[in-house]
């Protein structure tokens, strides 16, 4: 179909275009900026006046309870592809799983779903799953989602077999041995209210471990969900070393610390857990300077294993839905630009990727994301689509409402 844009703010980060202007779509692709290719019919027109036209939001990391639920959460947050980690039930560690997901989600016909093949069997950290042909199902890279390899041996195996295909790894830099009986950061918070700290260190050991094993092996290696100040400054000089290394920050340790644990309010459980104010503002320095890419760490919970003690509680939140309003709080706060801001949710990721999205230049994917950057709306369990309504931001009001998404073209989500 052929859709015209006009009126709205057209911000593309990737390619320094900031202008109101009018944009073009056909064939599933951007077909012109400005004005319309020679003999382009609009079969659809929509008038974007007063509002924000960017590349569709890629997510670095979401799950999915139910795809169904989970992939129309996404559209209607503007995320138009989201990466999958590999510990679903059972772990994607088979070709047969990975291309039966990325079908289903094709089917459904929302956002992309780009998954992470397991990296070992069973998500084990024992042997090596079969990386060729989980590649070829349509795997992006491979994790161990938040399990880790505890023998260093079977991880450095590992890391050499991917660099020697090209292939690319996902870890969570957790120390086992320090985080195993771990529940919040700690510190002074976790010691008041009694509850099992998980250090600094647990993540600064394993980076340290991981970014020495990059180095032996020459593998590419993305780390997810960095937590700490000190894990940033070690992963900036890995990067100053021009390793292959990258990172990216949940978007709620970007707002939140362990003070909003309060009185152990289960919705501010995280994996890894909020941390100091000094860990909150060193991640907010690298995410505004460019160094990391933003991500909602969606993670749908069931209401019951919400309602359990702190301790008992499952980690995780909604992210998918308030990915924008909280990267836009953010960058409020900050007083950084809306392009920088909206760079840090689609081109910074698509670089993570090596892809070709999270722009909007002639010839590019058509996915986008037209959204009103003054509209407000309260965060309610009615409001999300997603099957998990948990989030410590329930009852808020949030600035920023998407109007419209498209994935490839065509219009997945109109308000």
């Amino acid at each position: 179909m052929n859709i015209e844009i006009k009126n709205g703010r057209l911000i593309d980060p990737k390619n320094g275009v900031d202008r109101n202007t009018s944009l073009f779509v056909a064939d599933g692709k951007v077909a012109g900026l400005d004005a319309a290719p020679a003999g382009f019919i609009a079969e659809q027109t929509i008038d974007a006046e007063g509002q924000v036209v960017c590349p569709g939001f890629i997510d670095l990391g979401a799950r999915l309870n139910s795809i169904e639920a989970e992939l129309a959460a996404a559209v209607a947050g503007g995320v138009t592809s989201l990466v999958v980690p590999p510990d679903a039930d059972p772990p994607l560690d088979e070709p047969e799983l990975a291309d039966r997901l990325v079908h289903r989600g094709t089917e459904i016909g929302k956002a992309r779903v780009l998954p992470l093949g397991a990296l070992t069997l069973g998500l084990k950290g024992e042997r090596l799953a079969e990386l060729a042909g989980l590649k070829k199902a349509g795997c992006v890279a491979f994790s161990q989602a938040n399990k880790q390899v505890v023998d260093t041996e079977a991880l450095l195996r590992a890391m050499e077999y991917a660099a020697t295909f090209g292939f690319a790894i996902w870890l969570q830099p957790q120390d086992y041995w320090l985080s195993r009986n771990g529940i919040a950061h700690e510190g002074e918070v976790s010691s008041r209210l009694g509850l099992a700290g998980i250090p600094v260190a647990a993540e600064t050991i394993a980076i340290a471990t991981i970014v020495q094993l990059v180095r032996d092996s020459g593998c590419r290696v993305h780390l997810t969900r960095l937590s700490s100040a000190a894990g940033v400054a070690l992963v900036k000089q890995a990067m100053e070393e021009d390793l292959p290394i990258s990172f990216d920050i949940g978007v709620h340790h970007l707002l939140l610390t362990e003070n909003d644990i309060g009185f152990f309010n289960p919705h501010a459980r995280f994996n890894p857990p909020l941390r100091a104010q000094n860990d909150r503002l060193a991640l907010s320095t690298a995410a505004a300077s460019g160094l990391a890419a933003i991500c909602s760490d969606h993670t749908p919970v069931g209401a019951d294993d919400k309602l359990l003690p702190f301790g008992e509680a499952k980690p995780g939140a909604t992210g998918l839905e308030v990915l924008l309003p909280l990267t836009l709080k953010w960058a409020e706060s900050l007083k950084l630009s809306l392009p920088a801001a909206l760079a840090r949710i689609t081109s910074a990721p698509a670089d993570v990727l090596g892809s070709e999205r999270g722009q909007l230049a002639v010839g590019s994917i058509a996915d986008i994301c037209i959204f009103d950057p003054e509209a407000t709306w309260q965060l309610t369990p009615e409001a999300l689509r997603s099957r998990g309504k948990n989030s410590p931001w329930l009852g808020y009001m949030m600035s920023g409402k998407v109007q419209k998404t498209l994935v490839g073209g065509r219009v997945v989500y109109s308000v």
